[in-house]
């Protein structure tokens, strides 16, 4: 990470021509980057970042941040970058360094992630610094967060199983369906073993990264289910028409897809992931809760 503030000059000179971009870059922020990526015309070859991160909220505390990158209407995987955010009213950030992910998700479509602290609530300027450009965007801060956070308590609402569906149907749109459905969430928070769900939608995702981290998860769950680690999925919508959240999901809060989060044998969620998660993000964060 780098500490050298982005002077005035430089962050104003990096959003210089904004004015055009912005409706974009507004659009775009915490959308879902399959939304975001079809709002650009194809024969647009231009470099935009697709924020993927849907819940920041004022904290002192770093949070995750996780972007994607679009060349026109297709996304695109480059080399390292960088970027910067400056608080509403500020013209100064932080340059922070990004780690590019690209295990376990579609080819060309990895993520840059990097920690980063949003102290007060509004709309962020920032830059992403790519292949020797500096592109504008904007990133929405909420005053709170709409899922539960780190050290938080879990919620224990059930979730749908093929005994008790809750009016979920499919309660699985992967095919084949996957194997996390058979215990309710009700049963398996706090109980005394860790666990990881994955709230994902694989036949109806917006960014089409939910059918990706569902299939890490269970590609890498075997040793840590002989550690004692329960893993449970949740479908996102009620029905395939995507219309209604289902019951589970109201009682969570979240509003995208996907996210995973880890939550220790007391029922305190430990960590939580979202947009887009890469295979070793996920192993690093079930290594934590069985170390």
């Amino acid at each position: 990470m780098h500490s050298d503030p982005v002077s005035r000059r430089a962050f104003l000179v990096g959003t210089a021509g904004l004015g055009a971009g912005a409706a974009l870059a507004t659009a775009t922020a915490g959308l879902t980057a399959g939304a975001a990526g079809a709002l650009l015309p194809r024969a647009n070859k231009a470099i935009s970042p697709l924020v993927l991160a849907t819940d920041l909220h004022a904290s002192p505390d770093p949070q995750r941040f996780v972007f994607a990158i679009a060349r026109g209407s297709k996304y695109a995987s480059f080399g390292p970058a960088q970027v910067a955010f400056a608080a509403p009213g500020a013209s100064e950030g932080t340059v922070l360094d990004t780690h590019l992910y690209k295990d376990g998700l579609p080819k060309g479509r990895g993520i840059y992630v990097t920690e980063a602290a949003f102290p007060v609530a509004g709309v962020w300027k920032a830059i992403a610094a790519v292949q020797g450009k500096k592109v504008p965007f904007v990133v929405q801060v909420n005053e709170k967060a709409v899922a539960p956070v780190v050290g938080s308590a879990a919620p224990t609402a059930a979730s749908p199983t093929p005994t008790a569906t809750l009016g979920v149907d499919p309660i699985c749109t992967r095919e084949p369906k996957c194997p996390l459905h058979d215990t309710s969430l009700s049963d398996l928070v706090g109980n005394g073993k860790p666990l990881a769900v994955m709230f994902a939608t694989p036949a109806l995702c917006q960014s089409q990264y939910c059918g990706p981290v569902l299939d890490e998860m269970l590609g890498i769950m075997a040793p840590y289910a002989a550690k004692g680690v329960q893993f449970a999925h949740v479908e996102i919508y009620a029905s395939n028409r995507g219309a209604t959240l289902s019951p589970t999901v109201e009682a969570w809060g979240i509003e995208t897809e996907p996210w995973l989060f880890t939550i220790d044998g007391a029922g305190i969620i430990k960590e939580r992931l979202d947009g887009a998660m890469a295979t070793n993000e996920v192993s690093a964060a079930l290594d934590r809760i069985v170390a």
